[in-house]
């Protein structure tokens, strides 16, 4: 996908629609949607906004997965020195937020970039 503003809304409804088919509840979904937006504009931020990003979205009974493709490898996810809650803080947020939700995310090196994965629990 290409990161247009129009591409970023049609992602985050089809995450919120994919979870809620597969049986998600709507907090599930939203977290899902969160989590995908949040790895997608972190790859826009690093490999600018028409780099090809993937995000796949696969479920279990257990737990839904998120897993977001792009092709920088060197660019690793990077936490901000900056507390969460910091109101003057502009930006950091996002591995916070992966620690809220999918603790235990990953990144593997892949031939063509990086995968971030996040699963995050049905509850």
């Amino acid at each position: 996908m290409n990161a247009s503003a129009a591409h970023l809304v049609d992602m985050r409804a089809h995450v919120l629609k994919t979870v809620t088919s597969a049986g998600g509840t709507e907090e599930l979904a939203d977290a899902a949607r969160l989590v995908a937006s949040e790895l997608v504009g972190n790859a826009v931020r690093l490999c600018g906004p028409h780099a090809p990003v993937v995000v796949l979205l696969a479920h279990t009974e257990q737990d839904v997965v998120v897993q977001v493709h792009d092709p920088e490898p060197a660019a690793l996810p990077c936490r901000s020195t900056e507390p969460p809650d910091n109101p003057r803080a502009n930006t950091g947020r996002g591995l916070w937020i992966l620690d809220a939700l999918a603790p235990g995310w990953t990144v593997t090196p892949t031939p063509l970039g990086k995968q971030i994965t996040c699963t995050l629990p049905r509850h």
